[in-house]
């Protein structure tokens, strides 16, 4: 009997959920890419997180996040070679409930403080 899947953490939801290539025809199928891999995308190529600090903020093994990291890429790939409408939703995870302050992870922490900096220089 296979262990149960372990509930990813998930900080925040993705702003934009779909994203459609400009120049192709209508595609007949769509690359779905789930929060939790949409989550590993950001924090190891956008934030510039190692795979075990990933895991580490994930609530999941370094080796989960290598797993989740390589099926990413292998969409994100397709959608942008093949010029496929990519859509975020579905997984298996849970949004970070702690306050900012209190979250263990850090990126609630960032992500709020970086977008209160464009307001803050806004009033400036």
């Amino acid at each position: 009997m296979p262990r149960p899947r372990k509930c990813r953490r998930v900080c925040r939801m993705p702003h934009n959920t779909a994203f459609i290539p400009v120049n192709s025809a209508q595609a007949n199928r769509t690359v779905v890419l789930t929060v939790d891999e949409y989550e590993t995308l950001r924090l190891i190529d956008k934030v510039g997180l190692s795979q075990e600090e990933c895991g580490s903020y994930m609530s999941i093994a370094r080796t989960t996040v290598q797993q989740i990291y390589t099926v990413a890429r292998k969409k994100v790939a397709d959608a942008l070679v093949d010029g496929l409408p990519l859509r975020i939703e579905g997984g298996n995870y849970q949004l970070c409930e702690k306050p900012a302050e209190h979250c263990t992870c850090g990126c609630c922490l960032r992500n709020r403080q970086a977008q209160t900096k464009p307001e803050q220089e806004a009033i400036k």
